[in-house]
């Protein structure tokens, strides 16, 4: 459930049953021709029906993060690495002094993954405290099911266009993108990065079948379920 639909008093009610949040981590980047807010979006979304038949409250989506190879792209915000892992630590210290011992970060944008080394980090202080690290799309069984469905997945590409992150009255190229050498691109800086990918897709197809994107959203959604179910030491 949403923590934007609950009053304080009602989260105090939880909190005596329960210590079990969700936040989910997303970012404002290009994603071709698809939105934006993808990573947000997909992020938020995953964490929200997963968590709903719990009970477990889901903040809101951090919808900014590291993106610094994008920047060439407008439209892309990115943050300074110490201002993204001071926010990443005062939410959950925040989660933690109001009674939240067990947290599953949803994470939607494989460029945020720092902020998993310093949340191990953040740990060590709080033995008491639990935080799982969730890359949702690359989870093992939301994975094998992508790679079933097609192994050239990537960055904007099919991967990530759902009907939720599509745009409206946008047209997607009827091509499959041939990949180019990412990580060098990123070493040369964000002007090369644009004038490489050109869209930003990094290769594949721009899109495949809703009904084969349903099927990857539901394996997604269960493993992610059943992680905030039974996902914590004892």
């Amino acid at each position: 459930m949403r923590i934007s639909t609950m009053h304080w008093q009602q989260v105090e009610v939880y909190l005596r049953n329960d210590d079990r949040a969700i936040l989910p981590l997303g970012s404002t980047e290009q994603h071709a021709y698809l939105s934006l807010s993808t990573d947000s979006i997909l992020a938020e979304g995953v964490a929200l029906e997963a968590a709903e038949p719990l009970g477990v409250p889901v903040f809101p989506v951090l919808s900014y993060g590291l993106t610094p190879y994008f920047q060439a792209y407008p439209g892309t915000i990115t943050l300074r690495m110490n201002t993204y892992l001071q926010v990443v630590g005062d939410i959950l210290d925040s989660l933690y002094t109001q009674g939240f011992r067990r947290i599953v970060v949803v994470n939607g944008h494989g460029g945020n993954g720092p902020a998993q080394s310093f949340v191990d980090e953040w740990l060590m202080t709080k033995p008491d405290a639990q935080v799982v690290w969730h890359n949702w799309w690359n989870a093992p069984q939301a994975w094998t099911k992508i790679m079933a469905t097609d192994p050239v997945a990537s960055h904007a590409s099919w991967m990530e266009n759902f009907p939720w992150t599509r745009l409206a009255d946008v047209a997607l190229p009827d091509v499959q993108k041939q990949p180019v050498d990412v990580m060098a691109l990123r070493r040369s800086g964000p002007a090369a990065v644009r004038a490489g990918l050109g869209d930003g897709n990094y290769a594949g197809v721009y899109q495949r079948s809703d009904a084969e994107m349903q099927a990857i959203w539901d394996v997604a959604i269960a493993e992610t379920r059943a992680l905030i179910e039974g996902g914590w030491r004892s």
